[in-house]
C-alpha cells in the first residue's frame, strides 16, 4: 500500500441552520440534515484513496448500524477497512456536528471504539506493507498515544515515512508528544495546535522548534492556505476560493493532498500547494468526504500521458 492511516472511523451527523440548542423541550427546525463519513483518519484515508493512492485505514469499529454503515462509507470510497480487532460489543463512535449559519460550529461525540486502538495493533507486518503511515486524532485515543514513539520508531527502522496530524488535546496535556515528533517526519497541526504542542505564540518560532528537531512543519492557514518549515525553507500556498457549503474535514482532506504529493515525489513547496487546494475544494459540499479533489484538480498533467507532461 502507499499509505497506511490509523485512527478514528465514525459517521458524523451534520445538522445545519438553527442548531443552538434551547432546552425546555422546544422544537427547533433545520435548514439540512447529513450522515456521512467521519472521522479524521477515515476521511484523511478516503482523500488519499480519491487522489489516486493505494489507501488501507486500521480502524476499531463495533458490530453496530454505524460501524456497518462507516465500512460501507470507506470501501465505496476505495479505501481498505482493516480492523484491529474482530468488531465488538462496544459501540462505534459517532460525532454529532452543529453547524449554524456562519463559519463556527460545534461537535458533540460519543467516543465509542474511537479510544481502543493500540500501539501492538500497528503491527510489523503492516509496517512492511507500507510506504507512508499517518496518523491521527492522536488525543481521541489515549491508548494509542502512549505507544506510538515506539510506532514511529519501528516504521522508520522499515523505511516508512511517517506524519501526525494530533487534532485537539481536549485534556490539553499534549501527553507523550515530544517523544513522538522525534521520530515523525511530517507534522500537520493547525496554528493553535503548533502553537499549544511548542509553547510558543510565534509561528516561526514554534516551528523552529521542532525542525531543529528534524520535523518538517505544515501547518494549516485557514482560508490563508498554508504554510510549511523544514531545513530547507520555509514556503506559503494560497488556498483556492471556494462557495463555503461546510468546513467539516478540511484539514483531513488537506492532510491527503500534502501526502499525495510527498509520495509523487514533490517538494515541500510544491506539495503544500496540493495541500492547501485539496483543502479548500473538500468545503465545497456536506460532509468531508463529499467534494474531495481529484488528482486532475490538483495536477493539471495528470490527465496527459506522461510524454506530454
Amino acid at each position: 500500500m502507499d499509505v497506511l492511516v490509523v485512527g478514528d472511523a465514525n459517521p458524523d451527523l451534520v445538522l445545519r441552520g438553527d442548531v443552538r440548542p434551547r432546552f425546555g423541550q422546544v422544537e427547533q427546525l433545520l435548514t439540512g440534515a447529513d450522515l456521512v463519513l467521519g472521522g479524521s483518519a477515515a476521511i484523511t484515508a478516503a482523500g488519499c484513496a480519491r487522489l489516486g493512492l493505494s489507501t488501507t485505514l486500521l480502524t476499531a469499529l463495533g458490530n453496530d448500524m454505524f460501524g456497518a454503515i462507516t465500512r460501507r462509507h470507506l470501501e465505496d470510497r476505495g479505501v481498505q477497512v482493516l480492523l484491529a480487532r474482530p468488531e465488538t460489543d462496544v459501540p462505534t463512535g459517532l460525532s454529532v456536528i452543529l453547524a449554524p449559519d456562519d463559519d463556527d460550529r460545534a461537535i458533540l461525540t460519543l467516543p465509542g471504539t474511537i479510544p481502543t486502538l493500540r500501539p501492538e495493533d500497528v503491527t510489523d507486518e503492516h509496517l512492511a506493507d507500507a510506504r507512508h503511515l499517518h496518523v491521527a486524532s492522536l488525543y481521541l485515543q489515549p491508548g494509542l498515544a502512549g505507544g506510538l514513539a515506539d510506532v514511529f520508531a519501528r516504521a522508520r527502522a522499515a523505511g516508512v515515512s511517517t506524519s501526525l496530524d494530533t487534532n485537539w488535546d481536549p485534556a490539553e496535556r499534549w501527553a507523550s508528544i515530544t517523544d513522538i515528533l522525534a521520530h515523525t517526519d511530517v507534522f500537520l497541526p493547525n496554528a493553535n495546535e503548533l502553537r499549544a504542542v511548542t509553547g510558543e505564540q510565534d509561528l516561526d518560532i514554534a516551528a523552529a522548534k521542532l525542525v531543529a528537531t528534524g520535523t518538517t512543519v505544515v501547518m494549516k492557514n485557514g482560508a490563508a492556505g498554508a504554510r510549511a518549515w523544514s531545513a530547507d525553507g520555509e514556503w506559503s500556498a494560497p488556498g483556492r476560493t471556494v462557495e463555503v457549503v461546510d468546513t467539516t474535514g478540511a484539514g483531513d482532506s488537506f492532510n491527503a493532498g500534502f501526502l499525495a504529493a510527498k509520495l509523487a515525489g514533490l517538494p515541500v513547496a510544491e506539495a503544500i500547494g496540493w495541500a492547501a487546494a485539496a483543502g479548500s475544494l473538500s468545503a465545497r459540499a456536506a460532509g468531508g468526504t463529499a467534494a474531495q479533489a481529484t488528482r486532475e484538480d490538483l495536477d493539471p498533467t495528470a490527465s496527459r500521458p506522461f510524454s506530454e507532461r
